[in-house]
Formats: C-alpha cells, structure tokens, sequence
C-alpha cells in the first residue's frame, strides 16, 4: 500500500463536471454530430477537468487528495461498467483489438445503436440525475477495459494537482445493476461479487502505480432499503472490503455512503481496514457513539454541508454536529453529503438575482468554501466565528422576508377539506368522457413537447434581447404550433399536443409565470449525459396571478377538431426539478402549487379544453430511501396531485405522465392519482411494467410508452408492433393508449415524424390483431 497520509481537512465528494457554461455538453453533441474528432473532444474535457481542479485549490481545497477526480464523459455508473467490461452480449463486442471500450463504444452503451436499444435508465436516488443500468450476468466477462480513471489522475498530476480518483464501489455496482437478457430467472447480479473484485483490485493497483495516495469508492446503496436479507448485503460489503483493502499496492480507501443514513452497515465498514470513512450527517442521522467509538482509527469524514439544494449552511448548527462528533471518532474532516454535481456552479455568475435571494444561495464554489470554514472550526473555533455569525444572520433575515410568508395563500391551504381532493368515481368519469371525445381504441397521442428546433431557441433569445418584439416572438411561436398541429393531423393522431414551441423547461415556464421562485441565467445542473437543466429556485409562499397556459391552448384547439390536451407539469415534479424551500414541510409547499395549478385547469375548460396532461415524471424522484420513510411521502404527493386535478369536471379527461423509474414500487401511487389515463416509460426497459400493471388489476387508461425518445434512433413498425402486442396481452386493450416514452423536445424533426408514423402504422396494425374498430 502507498505511504499512509492524512485525508485531507476539507474537500468535497464530487464537483460539477458539464463546465460552467455546459462546454461538456456542447463538445459531446459536436462529436456525435461529426462536427469535431475524439482529439478536440478530449481537449475539452481535460480543460473541464483542469480547470474545476484549479478552481477547487483557489477556493482552499488545496491539500493533496482535496479534489476529487469525479468528471465523466456521461455518467458515473456508466463509467464502472466501462472499467469492468460490464459489455451486454446483446452489443456484440464493442471492444477494440487492444480490448479496450474506447469513447464510441462507451456512446453505443449510453445511445444504442440502429440494432441495438442502450442501457436502461433510471433515477440516481432521490436526485434528479439519472443513471444508466448496467446488464449483468453469468456470462458477463469481467475485465479491465478502461483505464480512464488513472489517465485522468495522471493528467491533474502533471499539471501540479493530486486528485483523489473515483469509483462507484463494488457493492453499489453489483446492486444498482439488472440482470442481463440471458441470465436466468431469480438471477442477482451481487452473486457476481467474487468475480468483479479482481478488476477493482488491479485498477487500485494501476492508481498507486500512478501515484494516487486516496481513492474514493461510493457506495450509496447502503442508504438504500434493499430487497435482500441484511446478513446478505452485511456479508457482501464485509467481503468487498476484505478484498480491497487487502491488496499489496492500493491508495488508501475512502468509502463515501451519500443521501441518508448508512445504520445497517456502518457496523460492517466500521470492522473492515478501510482507512475514511464519508457518512452524510446533514440529511441522515448522526451516528451513535458506540459507533463512532468502533471506527477506532479511521478518519469520519463528515458530510455536513448539504450537496444536493443550494441554500447557504446553518454554519453554526454544523459546527454543533461537528463538535458532537469530535468527541467520539478518532479523527473528523469535513465535506459535503453528496457529490455538488446537483447544483449549479457558482452564485456569483447569477447578475439577474437579487442580492437578498443571492445572500440566501450556496451553490458548488460557496460550499467549498463553507466545508473549508468549517474544518478551520475544527481546527480553530475563534477562526470561524465571524463566518459563522454572518451565516446565522443571513438565515434569520430570510425568515421575515416579504414574500417568503403569503396571509393568503396560507389561509387557502388551511381552509381545505377532504373533499378538495377526490373527483367522481372513474365508471361514471369515463362514460362522460368517451361521450365528449369519441376516440378510437388504442388512441394514440405524444406526451407534450416536440423538437424545440435551433429556430425556436433563437427566436427565443433574440426576444429576451429585445431584437424581436413580442407580437413578433407570439406569431413565430403559433407558426410552430400550426406546423406540430397539421403534422399530427397529417399522421392520424387522435389527441393532440400544441408543441410547447413557447416554453424554454417545463418547470422553468411555470416558475417564471408563478409567484414565489425566481429563475437563474446559469445555473445549469446535469440531468444526464450531456442533458442539462436550470432548475428553478422556490423561495416563498406560490400564487398564479394570471392563466399561464390557457391562450397557447385555446389557439391550437382553434386549429383542429380533434381533442387538444391542455399541458400542465404536476405540483412534486415542480417541486423536485426546482431547488426547493427548505424552511417548512414539502407537501406545505406542494399543495400551494396544487392550488395553482387547480385554478389553470378550471381556466383551460372554460376556454374548451376538454383533455389536460398533468405530468408527474418525478414522482418517484422524491421517494423516500427508507421504507419508513415512503407512506409518508406517497401520501402528500399523491394529494397535492389529486388537489391540482379534483376540480376538473367529469367530462374532462385528465392524464398524466411519468417515466424512468421502477413503476412496480410505487404502483399503489400511481393508482391513488386517480388520473383517468397515466403514460408511462416502458420501451427500454422493454415492456417490464405491463407485468405491474396486470398483477396490481390497474384498471384505467394507460399508455406504456413505445417510442424510447432519449435515444436517436428510429423504432421501426414491426419494433412498435411487437411491444404493442406485448401490451396487449397483459392490460386490457380498452384501457390501452399509444405513445412515445416521453416528449419529443430534445429530439429532430426528421428522426421524431419517422418514429410518430412508425407508432400509428403500429396501433393500426394491432388494432387490427385484436378485431378493434380504427
């Protein structure tokens, strides 16, 4: 093993890594358009790299092993398959003579192919980062196929920066990862343990041959209720430590455990000879002194600045924690609870806040500097005083803001009774809706957005510049409509969508039209691979002053006979892609927008809009780590989402929409919306959810998605056909609808009409299989 060395005072789990002006993202899309070579690609990404490290020392974050070496190209999991060889059979062989995967064969994994759909993906804990699932099997041929990881410490050494290298660790591997197309029934991919533990093994070796000193294993998995016995799960992390930390050559082992509680295996990491130990002390609980007291002499790092929202740390409530935990563990560093790549950059970019919001807001580059004053409390408490004093000030000054406290809106939540939140029963909603919409069986429709195209993003630019008046940017947007309009009719659709041409972010649009947030210029956060969103930022008290929607959809309805949906994002998905108040309880805070949303629904039938789409995509985005913890957070969210809708008349058909995530844990949720037709992602993961559909009995309109819209390729007919047919068989065709994964808006115009034409000839097709009348 290399020299033992301190882990480092202060440092941070992870840093953002798409540039701060998303340059990772825009180098990615150019390689894959052809627009530049790998060269020019991996110049870019080593400048990323360079740069957030040199960034990280100014800001004192200056020790050896501070920085951690979190860039990737796409994401994290994604980049342990590629070190592994974790290569699904179903993509033949991707590696190279040399038995490399290099960055094309990583891209297959991550886009698929013309033959071949990518990995699945699904949500990344309770974030709002989503992760690709690696496929695992019997046959699956461990081997080290990349060595990224080490070239990438090589690179920040020579430039005079000693990065810690990071890996998601064995364990969360194994247990985030599904079992391969080829495995057998019962098949768990933690089986495979024994044999992936060499590879770590060698790639350790390969990173102190480097030079590296710390390495970072996370395993955030062990915050996770499993679906294994705990001795199982005891057994497994006991064994991949003993292995890890038993080879001859290695840096010393940081095992970081972010997003809750580590409880059960904090005993198991306690006992093995890692050297730190990260446990997240800001959401999660805050170890006993039995079990600090059995870390002996490993360092706890401390995650007490919180990683995952960007309000500014109760620096004085933190140093209480710390001095809690100094007295009991041998050694105490500080750090974030989780990686920082759920937050923006840097606060002082944003120049269109206001200064009070502004004083509220720690993003990447503020909480740095927080953990470094809080580990010179550590150090030297009279040191960090005036730091802490001026952080507490700024919290109480928050407290009493204009704004932050609504008379009003407080008074409408608490006036609300039971029967706010339940519509009539579903046998008499139905029989007014197929009255009023007449629809086919098997309709088919999208789920809201089409390609916002380089025209649109411009002409929205150039009227925020003011190079573009506003009837000027109004006409150009109903230009689009009417172009996805006659589009869908020259298709066949049967519900139509206006194309959201005008909004920028189907959060950011109602945050910017609702009282109570404010929006950022730069304050990008990676959703994945190279998608980025700005999420909004709720401060205070929701109101809606005025329709957000209604002319958009008054106007597309005016261009067809066909049912036009009215497009709302739901009350948790606002909630959860925005960076939420932290100063009350969040279904408070969810039912304020419900109430908002309600009010633009009443609104939207009154302009004749007889079908409206309330997204939850995020539902499961929040839900809870904990099994405790769930029944809890099902119940307000799945209230303030029948708040929203409980208004709508009988005739008014009310859908909703959610996608990537594990449906069969949350079913009972989906079923408690109450919604009258619920869209669901269904084509990568290849139909798995018809089987939790037909085994719950869900019994309304349903539409499992056909058209995997996060990929570019083309589905064809007999691709759509084939899932359809599995659908069938499982939910009855009366209750089936017909639809893409989710919206068109990141995807061409020429690629989305080919996939649209491919789903209706599909639904013909099967339409005609089961004897339904077209």
């Amino acid at each position: 093993m290399t020299a033992q060395t301190p882990f480092p005072a202060a440092s941070l789990l992870g840093y953002p890594r798409i540039g701060r002006r998303r340059e990772l993202k825009k180098a990615v899309e150019a390689y894959w358009a052809g627009k530049i070579d790998a060269a020019a690609l991996d110049a870019t990404a080593k400048e990323i790299q360079l740069g957030s490290a040199r960034r990280l020392v100014e800001l004192g974050l200056d020790e050896p092993a501070a920085v951690p070496g979190t860039f990737s190209y796409y994401d994290q999991v994604l980049d342990a398959a590629a070190h592994l060889g974790a290569i699904p059979a179903r993509f033949g062989n991707l590696l190279t003579d040399e038995g490399v995967l290099d960055i094309d064969g990583y891209f297959t994994l991550a886009r698929g192919s013309r033959e071949q759909q990518p990995l699945e993906m699904t949500k990344w804990f309770d974030t709002n980062y989503h992760y690709l699932v690696p496929e695992i099997g019997p046959e699956t041929d461990f081997r080290l196929t990349s060595s990224r990881v080490v070239e990438e410490f090589q690179y920040a050494l020579a430039n005079g920066i000693e990065t810690r290298p990071y890996l998601v660790g064995p364990v969360t591997f194994l247990l985030l990862s599904k079992a391969s197309d080829d495995a057998p029934a019962g098949f768990q991919p933690l089986s495979r343990l024994e044999d992936v533990l060499p590879v770590y093994v060698e790639l350790l070796g390969k990173l102190a041959a480097a030079g590296a000193r710390w390495v970072q294993l996370d395993e955030p998995a062990l915050v996770v209720d499993q679906d294994i016995p705990a001795e199982q799960l005891d057994a497994a992390v006991t064994r991949a430590y003993e292995v890890l930390t038993a080879a001859v050559e290695r840096p010393q082992i940081l095992v970081s455990t972010p997003y809750g509680s580590l409880d059960g295996q904090l005993g198991a990491l306690a006992a093995s000879n890692i050297e730190a130990l990260h446990v997240d002390v800001f959401k999660g609980a805050v170890p006993s002194e039995a079990a600090l007291a059995a870390l002996g002499s490993k360092t706890l790092v401390a995650g007490v600045v919180d990683g995952h929202n960007i309000w500014r740390n109760d620096l004085a409530a933190s140093a209480a924690v710390l001095d809690a935990l100094k007295g009991s563990a041998a050694r105490v560093t500080v750090s974030t609870s989780t990686s920082t790549q759920h937050v923006p950059h840097d606060v002082a970019e944003e120049t269109k806040l206001s200064e009070q919001l502004k004083s509220w807001l720690a993003f990447a580059d503020q909480k740095a500097v927080e953990v470094k004053t809080l580990a010179s409390y550590l150090a030297d408490p009279a040191a960090a005083q005036a730091a802490i004093d001026e952080a507490s000030a700024v919290i109480a000054s928050r407290a009493t803001a204009e704004g932050v406290r609504r008379e009003e809106v407080r008074a409408r939540t608490a006036a609300l009774t039971a029967a706010d939140f339940s519509r009539s029963d579903y046998a008499v909603r139905e029989a007014a809706q197929e009255a009023a919409l007449q629809l086919p069986a098997l309709p088919t429709t999208t789920i809201g957005s089409f390609p916002q195209t380089s025209e649109i993003r411009s002409a929205r630019a150039r009227n925020i510049k003011g190079e573009l008046n506003d009837a000027q940017y109004e006409q150009l947007m109903k230009d689009e409509i009417k172009r996805v309009v006659d589009l869908q009719e020259e298709l066949g659709y049967d519900v139509l969508v206006h194309g959201e041409p005008e909004r920028n972010d189907m959060v950011q649009y109602f945050a910017e039209n609702l009282e109570g947030f404010d929006v950022t210029v730069h304050g990008w956060v990676q959703s994945y691979g190279s998608r980025c969103t700005r999420p909004s930022i709720l401060w205070g008290d929701v109101t809606r002053s005025a329709p957000i929607t209604v002319a958009w959809a008054e106007y597309a309805q005016s261009l067809t006979e066909k049912p036009m949906k009215g497009m709302l994002t739901g009350p948790v998905t606002i909630l959860a892609w925005s960076f939420v108040r932290d100063d009350q309880p969040l279904g408070e805070t969810a039912n304020q927008v419900a109430l908002a949303l309600r009010d633009e629904i009443t609104d939207l039938e009154a302009a004749g809009i007889k079908v409206v789409q309330v997204d939850e995509p995020a539902l499961r985005e929040l839900l809870p780590l904990r099994k405790a913890d769930q029944p809890a957070y099902l119940k307000w969210s799945v209230d303030s989402f029948r708040l929203a809708t409980a208004g709508a008349q009988d005739a008014t058909q009310i859908h909703t929409h959610l996608c990537y995530s594990e449906f069969g844990v949350i079913i009972d949720a989906i079923d408690g919306l109450d919604a009258d037709v619920t869209s669901i992602e269904a084509a990568r993961s290849r139909m798995e959810v018809v089987h939790d559909l037909e085994s719950h009995g869900f019994g309304r309109g349903v539409g499992p998605g056909v058209y995997d819209i996060h990929s570019p390729r083309v589905p064809g007919e007999a691709e759509v056909t084939e899932l359809l047919s599995t659908a069938v068989k499982h939910v009855p065709s009366r209750q089936l609808w017909v639809n893409p994964d989710c919206g068109l808006k990141t995807r061409g115009y020429e690629e989305t009409e080919a996939s649209l034409r491919n789903l209706v000839e599909a639904a013909k097709a099967v339409r005609e299989e089961i004897g339904a009348s077209v």
